[in-house]
């Protein structure tokens, strides 16, 4: 019984297959041009335009069409009244043709139930889905701490903010000194190889209200420590040591506000190996396997599949 599950966000055109056990993701990165820090609105929905069917056809070859069940498609960022992003127009709208040509039910998630559903599965904790659970969602547009629970028909998740930054995200920090250190965005994977060079490995610790935070001010240390020229990998190092460790800070304060729930890690940023090593050595956290960090269509899929298993209405 597979299904299809198309995700088009802010960084990259993703389609995936699921059966109920086995999935299949494929994605591919928009393009950015060398020394921009990301896309307009308008330059990410014409390539999903342009790729969406390349990458349908690379996820499922000769097999075609003819098997699949149901289809779903991220069709906001969150599933929050008012949430809206053109790009997930794409996925959206050929998610919906697709559904009546083949005749087969079509389900609406939120880029970030499908985020938390990948990282579920990818961990082997797919029936975190059914009970309360911390998580984490962090991304370049987003970092958010939630308490999650499951909606009421049981399908999908609803997630409830508790903390998280009050500016500029995680990934945007991390970005922004990729880029100012001459790396190509996203620039997650290039300040984690830069990272390890480092020797004084200093960060700061940023002060923490509640569960909130704010990294705005470290965007401006960044930018004094490219002026005075400091080494880069000690630069990239501080950008990322110092998320790492409010990060972790706040995951901690949640932890004894909210006893006993596991905490759940998703998105790009979650695919940080130091990121990792604090919080599982430190919290006993959960991540998604890389590939399923970073946007995909895995976890659209798995709710594409929850809905027609459990026969959410459509």
């Amino acid at each position: 019984m597979p299904v299809l599950g198309l995700d088009t966000s802010n960084y990259t055109t993703s389609a995936a297959v699921f059966d109920g056990e086995r999935g299949r993701n494929q994605g591919r990165l928009l393009e950015v041009r060398p020394g921009e820090l990301g896309l307009r609105q308008s330059d990410a929905l014409f390539q999903h335009v342009k790729h969406l069917p390349e990458v349908v056809e690379a996820l499922l070859g000769e097999e075609g069409l003819g098997t699949v069940q149901a289809v779903g498609a991220s069709t906001r960022p969150r599933a929050v009244e008012g949430s809206y992003m053109p790009c997930f127009l794409a996925g959206a709208s050929q998610g919906q043709v697709l559904s009546q040509v083949l005749g087969v039910p079509f389900y609406a998630f939120s880029h970030q139930q499908g985020h938390l559903a990948a990282a579920a599965w990818s961990a082997g904790r797919l029936d975190l889905l059914d009970r309360p659970f911390l998580a984490w969602h962090l991304s370049g547009g987003t970092t958010e701490l939630l308490r999650v629970e499951p909606e009421e028909d049981g399908v999908a998740v609803r997630a409830e903010i508790l903390g998280g930054t009050s500016d500029i995200s995680a990934g945007q920090l991390i970005d922004r000194t990729g880029v100012l250190l001459g790396l190509s965005f996203p620039a997650g994977k290039g300040v984690e190889k830069l990272s390890r060079q480092a020797q004084k490995r200093e960060y700061y610790k940023v002060k923490v209200n509640g569960l909130t935070f704010s990294l705005s001010g470290m965007e401006n240390k960044v930018r004094q420590m490219v002026q005075r020229g400091e080494e880069p990998a000690e630069i990239a190092w501080f950008a990322q040591e110092t998320v790492c460790r409010v990060v972790q800070a706040c995951t901690k304060a949640a932890m004894e506000e909210y006893p006993g729930l596991p905490v759940l890690c998703s998105g790009g940023v979650a695919s940080n190996g130091r990121l990792k090593e604090l919080l599982r050595q430190n919290c006993g956290a959960l991540f998604a396997q890389p590939q399923f960090s970073t946007d995909n269509a895995m976890g659209t899929a798995v709710l594409t599949w929850r809905a027609l298993e459990r026969g959410r209405r459509v």
